[in-house]
């Protein structure tokens, strides 16, 4: 088995890590020579790719890639995969493709529970091209008879990116907005996750999320209790100084079920909620 990946990040070298065993090579892309040379480090065949033009050697490593992951969003363009090397993603008939996509394609519902059958009513802008990035991948999925399955990820943290960083960096703050919830997750249950979807190659959206939408002032209190320390001063979400991006998540507030990928695949969470992930993150500190 032979996996390609576009966009070696966060959670998609998570994955690599999780199924590197089950394959025999391993290439993937980036859009530097600095992170080429950590990649090759990695055992990663390095490709540069940057979204606005066709990556060399990329059409003759996925003429015999098995695997194919895209953790790349989308542009103004479209999702920049389909539209520089679709024909090439096609041409090799891959056994799986995996689109690492986002939870904020269900826009906001109000705190209110949703699922992977709920209509997406995305609000930004970002959001609306993750809709149609997901839209076009699975029509690439009827049109060329290759297995995509969708995976929407929630708000994504793990060693080296998490509230303990926060304080370390001085940035922890508790804003808090009545009724608003965050779903999470934790990179290793990405890994996990996907890497149990992919042994079942059917075109299918799942939602990766944890088992407890909360508030993000919650998560801040017990980052600080479990540091030995006073949490920051609460904040109102009205009077916080953020930027557009930041006050924008806010404008979402939704409960992600992850049941489907319970139910289908039979996937138990390694984190099933941020305490017993922080207290994990805590023992390496």
């Amino acid at each position: 088995m032979r996996l390609f990946v576009f966009g070696v990040g966060f959670s998609s070298k998570a994955f690599i890590e999780e199924t590197r065993d089950q394959f025999d090579w391993i290439g993937g892309t980036t859009r530097s020579v600095e992170k080429a040379e950590a990649l090759k480090a990695a055992g990663i065949e390095p490709f540069l790719f940057d979204g606005t033009t066709q990556g060399e050697g990329i059409a003759e490593a996925l003429a015999s890639a098995t695997h194919v992951l895209v953790s790349i969003g989308p542009n103004d363009a479209g999702d920049p995969v389909l539209n520089l090397h679709g024909e090439d993603v096609a041409a090799g008939r891959p056994e799986w493709i995996g689109y690492l996509s986002t939870v904020g394609v269900y826009g906001n519902h109000d705190g209110d529970w949703v699922n992977e059958d709920t209509p997406c009513k995305p609000v930004s802008k970002r959001s609306v091209q993750r809709v149609a990035a997901e839209n076009a991948w699975l029509e690439f999925a009827g049109s060329n008879d290759c297995p995509v399955q969708v995976f929407r990820l929630s708000g994504i943290y793990g060693p080296g990116r998490n509230a303990f960083e926060n304080f370390r960096k001085g940035k922890a703050r508790r804003l808090v907005k009545a009724g608003q919830v965050f779903n999470r997750i934790h990179v290793s249950d990405i890994a996990g996750a996907v890497s149990l979807a992919m042994a079942n190659p059917v075109t299918r959206i799942y939602n990766v999320t944890d088992d407890e939408p909360a508030p993000p002032q919650d998560v801040v209190t017990f980052a600080a209790e479990l540091l030995g320390i006073e949490p920051p001063p609460e904040i109102p979400f009205e009077t916080a100084d953020l930027t557009p991006m930041a006050r924008s998540f806010y404008g979402e507030n939704k409960r992600v079920s992850n049941q489907r990928i319970k139910d289908e695949l039979g996937y138990s969470f390694r984190f099933p909620n941020y305490r017993v992930a922080l207290r994990d993150l805590h023992a390496y500190i």
